[in-house]
């Protein structure tokens, strides 16, 4: 089992990348999301520069918001400065999308996107298709110094749909989700993209990444799941779930099915609450996902509750949470990575650092 840490990229807050690599941490999924957070491949090149170990890559990237070849470019860009350690994360852009007013790429646009970006890292000459005009298109560099093709860049994507797990068996170097503490859920997905991948004659690498993105609280003693330090630490990742839940369920015509077991207690009050920003459309997704995973939202900590965190962190004192981690990892996932809220990072990194990972040993 391997650690990272997932990074809503600040552009003059990069050192804590820094701080994690000296931590032990092998990964850090820098977020790529235009309308909250700073770019995430000036970020990253400033992380890539100024670290040696740790792996840099983007957690995650989509399709909707750069041409393929773009993103290519830039990740190609970032293996320059960081060889051997770059990969990068994508998926259909759940928040990225949705705070411009759009919906998530397709499963088809994730495809080809995938292809295409595939291809270019991998030197091929490629079709490439925009506003109706398809062209083969290739890298021109002749002076390698540009890029970095040589180093493999592995491509990891997001997914906990079944049409997803799909891609990821097909087109995928490894798997990102998050979520989905259950160990029998792990398995069930992992089995989903196991199938998919025997379906087109592929094995899945020993290498293969299953990644869990997950918030983490390691309980000090007399704490508890309602004390005021965990509920400000599980809050920023409760309500992200509470707003992902949300959106697809009103997007599915309102199928009550969709709505996660640990949310439904307090789903009707968390409708009306949404319901109150009112219309037109654009204020309200703009207010639902305020502060997107970085710090609680006031009007929304009576959603935190015991169950609802219980649902969403990995949360407990060390003992329960090494027992946790060591049945997911018998469900066959492979990395945790932690998403601390802005301004805890330090301490939740450090403090999983010291209790939780000396219990596991560093896959080679």
């Amino acid at each position: 089992m391997r650690f990272g840490f997932l990074f809503p990229p600040h552009v003059t807050r990069w050192q804590i990348v820094q701080e994690a690599e000296r931590l032990g941490y092998h990964r850090v999924w820098v977020g790529d999301s235009q309308m909250l957070y700073s770019d995430c491949y000036v970020t990253l090149a400033l992380a890539a520069a100024n670290s040696h170990r740790i792996h840099v890559g983007t957690g995650i990237t989509t399709p909707g918001t750069r041409l393929a070849p773009v993103t290519a470019c830039a990740i190609a860009t970032i293996n320059r400065l960081a060889p051997g350690r770059t990969f990068m994360g994508i998926g259909t852009g759940h928040t990225a999308m949705r705070l411009m007013g759009q919906l998530p790429a397709s499963i088809a646009e994730l495809r080809d996107c995938i292809r295409v970006v595939r291809g270019l890292l991998d030197g091929d000459a490629v079709e490439f298709s925009h506003k109706g005009r398809t062209h083969e298109i290739r890298f021109m560099h002749d002076d390698p110094t540009y890029l970095n093709l040589e180093d493999r860049i592995p491509l990891y994507v997001a997914a906990n749909g079944p049409k997803a797990l799909g891609v990821v068996g097909r087109l995928g170097d490894g798997w990102i989700t998050a979520g989905g503490l259950i160990p029998s859920i792990v398995s069930q997905q992992f089995a989903q993209i196991t199938l998919a991948a025997r379906v087109v004659g592929r094995t899945l690498p020993s290498d293969f990444l299953a990644c869990n993105n997950v918030t983490a609280c390691v309980l000090r003693r007399g704490e508890k799941l309602t004390s005021d330090r965990v509920i400000q630490l599980a809050g920023p990742i409760v309500t992200t779930n509470l707003h992902f839940a949300f959106e697809v369920w009103e997007q599915s015509g309102r199928n009550n099915e969709l709505i996660p077991p640990f949310l439904r207690n307090i789903w009707d009050e968390f409708v009306v609450h949404v319901n109150e920003h009112g219309s037109p459309q654009a204020p309200r997704f703009q207010k639902l996902h305020a502060k997107h995973g970085t710090s609680l939202q006031a009007e929304e900590r009576r959603f935190v509750t015991r169950e609802t965190i219980q649902g969403s962190c990995l949360v407990g004192e060390p003992d329960e949470m090494v027992a946790q981690i060591g049945e997911l990892q018998r469900a066959g996932l492979t990395e945790l990575s932690l998403m601390p809220p802005a301004g805890s990072e330090y301490e939740v990194l450090r403090d999983f650092s010291r209790l939780i990972m000396p219990h596991f040993k560093d896959a080679p």
